[in-house]
């Protein structure tokens, strides 16, 4: 499916209904999947604190974006078993706005693990904007571990390559996605401190 061939999205998904819509989404794609959706949970509760580290009209689609983030693993949205680019595809296909679908699909620096698995083409159909919205949602998903709970970003990438193990595409795709990862997340803190929310509120060094 080509971004090209997208008809004008719902424009109920324009207003801050978008998140209620999105959870709703998640759970009912999700509802197989107890785990992910408590890690789900975990991120969007993540996300709603990250809003401060974002325009406030932004704020929706960032918890949005995390409520969703993961659909891609439900066996029902399967494309191409990479989880960022199949949510991503079937946002598409049901409507959504494309920058939504392309938070999706860029979560977490995704493009570096799409790189290893030599799925640079279709993930480019969606636009990576490199911007506070982009690294809040990697942020909510960085500091929300396997069942929701909070975990400090180092923590959560160790964690990520103990369960996927040495030779996964996340594992060799780590020296060129860990860098991205930590900027994002010193950007985060930046924001938020700015915004009067202290490293110690942050969750995002300490977990």
């Amino acid at each position: 499916m080509t971004v090209e061939g997208h008809g004008e999205p719902d424009v109920r998904l324009q207003t801050p209904q978008v998140v209620d819509l999105a959870e709703d989404l998640a759970r009912y794609v999700l509802q197989e999947h107890p785990e992910r959706i408590e890690h789900t949970e975990g991120v969007a509760e993540r996300a709603k604190l990250l809003t401060a580290a974002v325009p406030d009209a932004e704020a929706p689609l960032l918890v949005a974006a995390a409520w969703l983030h993961d659909i891609g693993y439900a066996e029902t949205v399967r494309r191409t078993g990479f989880h960022p680019l199949d949510g991503a595809l079937v946002l598409l296909e049901m409507g959504w706005p494309l920058e939504v679908a392309s938070l999706v699909a860029h979560h977490s620096g995704a493009r570096y693990v799409a790189a290893v698995r030599d799925l640079q083409d279709p993930l480019s159909a969606f636009p990576f904007v490199d911007g506070a919205l982009s690294d809040a949602v990697t942020v909510a998903d960085q500091t929300a571990g396997p069942h929701g709970v909070a975990m400090s970003i180092s923590a959560r990438m160790d964690d990520m390559l103990a369960r996927h193990g040495d030779d996964s595409p996340n594992a060799r795709a780590h020296e060129r996605r860990r860098p991205y990862l930590l900027a994002a997340a010193a950007r985060v803190a930046e924001r938020l401190e700015r915004a009067g929310i202290p490293a110690d509120r942050q969750g995002i060094y300490a977990g």
